[in-house]
């Protein structure tokens, strides 16, 4: 068994974290990597390092002191040393750091050292190897990664009795830059170290006991889930929930590597597992009908009625192609007879929304066009959907019952999601009364 464990900024926030990360580590000999993010925050007032890094490369741009934030990054990461009496020469990599900073360095370079500096110091406290991520994550020029040359390189430095920590969140360019990846890119550093390795499982841990059935700020005391598939995963994470970063699906997806969401402050839970396929654990154990309920906030609808054009092949193409060319893009159309209900998040058509009604007025010539903002989406997931006849009709009937109005309605043949839409005044309701009636009275059962 290997297994590689990713631990997240909450996870490296300060000595204790640091503390229960080694206890996690050393309490399963098969963690052979170790894949860290920058140190998070410790409490509500505190800032993220990588909300720093990238305030004092800002400050440099503007020519504005950037020396009281960056006291504040290396105040946090010697407290870290001190409290657990570690070694590591800090000052000089701090040194470096400025330096780099006052000779203009690249965004990327700057931000990138939140992580590396996590990992020296948790390295040196594992009793584990360190490895530079600009040596094992290689980007092509075209921004892709280039997995033959991160398998070649990992498979160098692979082989010792000691783990091997790696910084996530960023790699190197074929010329030796830095680049970083989007925000929560540590998740795909350890879906890739995952890849290269033939990992069995990759662990990614975080401060909540693997993904929930619903956001907590929303339902109280969600239930967490026990198992997902990738489909439902990319549902729910699409449509909001936020545990894992997207494109870390993907490396792993490509070996059938289970992903398993844990939460370092309560080991012992056995968090989320998120299967390709949950078939063969679904026999022994049923699925609820809903895995889970996500949703977000802020869409526009545009509806156009014009008669015949249900008959009018390439109608549809012709409506989308007016968002293509705002470059606004689609998150849901929704149709009936010579009816087509086109949504899109509000922000996107903010200043088009009316240059785009005016296109649809002149080319299409509707009977009828309207556009309402204040939206809600919800998509209600769940694998188990298929085998329940009626399983769409059951939730749209406990929105009614709740007085909630559905707006638009959405469905595809596979059957593995019903995606709503509502007015953002009843986001919350919605939710709760799906969770209510098909997770928590289910559970009383």
């Amino acid at each position: 068994m290997l297994k590689v464990a990713k631990f997240g900024g909450s996870s490296l926030a300060n000595s204790t974290q640091f503390r229960k990360v080694r206890s996690i580590v050393e309490s399963d000999p098969s963690r052979r990597y170790v894949v860290v993010s920058a140190c998070g925050k410790e409490s509500k007032e505190d800032h993220k390092v990588t909300d720093l890094l990238y305030l004092c490369e800002a400050h440099i741009r503007y020519g504005v002191p950037y020396d009281d934030i960056f006291r504040l990054i290396e105040d946090k990461y010697l407290k870290i040393r001190d409290d657990l009496g570690l070694t590591t020469d800090l000052e000089s990599h701090f040194l470096d750091i400025r330096r780099a900073l006052d000779r203009g360095a690249t965004t990327d370079y700057v931000v990138s050292r939140g992580e590396y500096l996590a990992a020296l110091l948790m390295a040196e406290y594992l009793g584990a190897t360190f490895v530079d991520a600009k040596d094992v994550i290689y980007f092509k020029a075209d921004g892709s990664f280039d997995l033959p040359k991160i398998r070649e390189q990992l498979a160098l430095r692979a082989g010792g009795s000691s783990p091997i920590v790696i910084p996530g969140f960023y790699g190197s360019m074929p010329d030796g830059s830095i680049r970083v990846m989007s925000r929560g890119g540590s998740d795909i550093t350890g879906a890739l170290i995952a890849n290269a390795a033939d990992a069995e499982v990759y662990e990614n841990w975080t401060d909540v006991s693997g993904f929930l059935v619903a956001d907590p700020r929303i339902v109280k005391n969600p239930l967490s889930i026990p198992r997902i598939n990738y489909s439902e995963l990319r549902l729910m994470s699409y449509m909001g929930a936020d545990v894992l970063h997207d494109d870390a699906i993907f490396p792993v997806r490509e070996k059938n590597i289970p992903i398993n969401i844990r939460n370092t402050n309560d080991p012992a839970a056995p968090g989320t597992m998120i299967l390709d396929d949950c078939s063969e654990q679904d026999l022994k154990d049923p699925p609820r009908l809903v895995t889970g309920i996500s949703g977000r906030r802020h869409f526009t609808a545009f509806t156009l009625t014009k008669s015949h054009s249900s008959v009018d092949v390439g109608f549809l193409r012709r409506l989308l192609a007016t968002f293509e060319d705002y470059k606004v893009s689609v998150e849901g159309v929704a149709l009936t007879v010579d009816t087509f209900t086109v949504i899109v998040r509000s922000d996107t058509v903010a200043n088009c929304k009316y240059e785009i009604l005016g296109r649809f007025s002149e080319e299409f010539k509707p009977e009828d066009l309207k556009v309402e903002d204040h939206i809600s989406l919800i998509a209600v997931v769940g694998r188990g959907m298929k085998a329940v006849p009626g399983s769409s009709g059951q939730f749209l009937s406990e929105f009614g019952r709740n007085h909630i109005n559905i707006r638009v309605i959405s469905q595809c043949a596979d059957e593995l999601s019903v995606v709503v839409g509502v007015d953002d005044g009843d986001f919350g309701r919605a939710i709760n009364c799906i969770y209510d009636k098909f997770i928590y009275e289910e559970q009383k059962i």
